[in-house]
């Protein structure tokens, strides 16, 4: 799954493809680099990032969306946690409704996902505000807090009619976790996996990762292809990176080592 963020303020890439030519450039290279995903994102969801009205995300965003999804590949994501900007990238060609959190924003969200029939991607967030996740993060153990809230998130978008083999699950690395949080989580991602359902994993360029190896955003790419890696092995199947070919090149070695089914850029629902 590759990143792109059509944002001025955004983690990592912010300003980089805020005009869709840009953007869409970057998604056909993402593409030919092997992203079976382009995660199409108008608002920042980083620490500390502020709202962005709907109608400047729709702005953004359904561009983009529409230039893209006229191809077949890649599939299309989109980045949010608003019903009207999901509701209209769908329309548009997205295939899958990424939402950070995880239809608590709108829990409307579950019955568009469920009517249009589209994946979701449902992510674990410490509370429900960007702009404080990262104030004072605590957890008594929190791999099983992320796993049962996963649980109880997956559960209500079923009730919903969202079928359970559409719903991916993320434990949200980064968001309202220490870099010792993001790191257990990863360790033991195989509980996260138990669940049941494909886990998304996103620690590309991640802070965690620059306090371990003292590197900036930019030069994070091998400690991203390192924690991928580990996850892999613990059974994630997405991934959710800025550096596409390094991503792909890693988990084809990862895959032909542990012996699981042999990797693919087109990973099942």
């Amino acid at each position: 799954m590759g990143v792109l963020n059509v944002t001025p303020d955004s983690f990592s890439d912010g300003g980089l493809y805020l005009d869709a030519e840009a953007a869409v450039a970057h998604a056909q290279e993402m593409a030919a680099e092997g992203a079976a995903i382009v995660d199409v994102g108008g608002e920042s969801t980083r620490p500390g990032a502020q709202p962005v009205p709907e109608r400047e995300e729709l702005e953004r965003v359904i561009p983009v969306v529409e230039r893209i999804a006229v191809d077949a590949e890649p599939t299309v994501s989109i980045d949010t946690r608003k019903l009207a900007v999901a509701e209209a990238a769908v329309q548009a060609g997205a295939r899958i409704v990424n939402d950070v959190s995880a239809f608590r924003s709108d829990p409307g969200m579950a019955g568009l996902v469920a009517s249009a029939g589209a994946t979701c991607c449902l992510m674990h967030m410490l509370g429900d505000d960007p702009q404080t996740m990262q104030d004072d993060p605590r957890y008594e153990d929190v791999v099983s807090e992320v796993k049962a809230f996963l649980e109880e998130r997956l559960a209500f978008a079923v009730t919903e009619g969202v079928p359970e083999g559409h719903v991916w699950l993320d434990p949200g690395i980064g968001f309202g976790k220490t870099p010792e949080h993001n790191l257990e989580l990863i360790r033991r991602l195989d509980e996260i996996v138990a669940i049941g359902r494909p886990v998304v994993i996103g620690s590309s360029r991640k802070t965690f990762l620059g306090r371990i190896t003292g590197r900036t955003e930019r030069e994070r790419v091998a400690a991203t292809v390192a924690a991928n890696v580990l996850a892999y092995e613990r059974g994630a199947s997405i991934f959710r990176v800025h550096d596409v070919s390094e991503a792909v090149d890693s988990l084809k070695v990862a895959a032909a080592t542990v012996g699981r089914t042999q990797w693919t850029t087109t990973p099942s629902a």
